[in-house]
């Protein structure tokens, strides 16, 4: 029942910002096969869902960053895929290739990381994308055993993304408590 009254409350509110004129009680939870939407009335739904893209990022019901996170290694991807024949090109030092990795894919992978309440397993699956598109920028396979480490300093890559993730959440959340 209070799960009713939140979603209640929560359509309630929605209803405000969007300017739409319910009172509370013209609108009831529907439920079907598995599908949850509120009727708000006028012939207009609310279909209930676990997670929704807002604003570019994945925002899931439960508070975690497992869709964020794998959103943006997807997003990642896309970049780097994009950008394959300029990062594998030995006619370009290792040095540019890696300041075109931090700058195109790597911004892109991290972007918004410090609203996300990262836990260890989100942290790990950013550092192995990270280290495959490395290993190929680099034309290392992962059977040659180089630390990874020692290829991000081929780059020119300072720390490894979760680090970087870390730090920027901490700086996000400074300037929040400042203000």
């Amino acid at each position: 029942m209070k799960v009713i009254n939140d979603i209640c409350a929560l359509v309630l509110l929605l209803c405000f910002y969007c300017r739409l004129s319910v009172s509370s009680a013209a609108f009831h939870l529907v439920t079907n096969a598995g599908h949850t939407s509120v009727d708000i009335g006028a012939s207009a739904k609310l279909e209930l869902v676990d997670k929704v893209c807002y604003l570019g990022d994945m925002v899931s019901v439960d508070g975690d960053a497992d869709a964020a996170v794998e959103a943006r290694i997807r997003i990642g991807w896309n970049k780097f895929r994009q950008l394959v024949p300029l990062l594998t090109n030995t006619d370009v030092s290792l040095i540019m290739r890696g300041r075109m990795y931090s700058s195109c894919v790597r911004s892109s992978m991290s972007h918004g990381s410090e609203t996300w309440p990262v836990r260890k397993e989100n942290e790990v699956a950013l550092q192995q994308a990270e280290m495959r598109m490395v290993r190929w920028t680099c034309g290392i396979k992962l059977k040659d055993r180089f630390p990874s480490k020692e290829l991000r300093e081929r780059l020119g890559i300072d720390d490894s993304i979760g680090i970087t993730a870390e730090q920027a959440a901490l700086v996000w959340a400074c300037a929040v408590k400042r203000r």
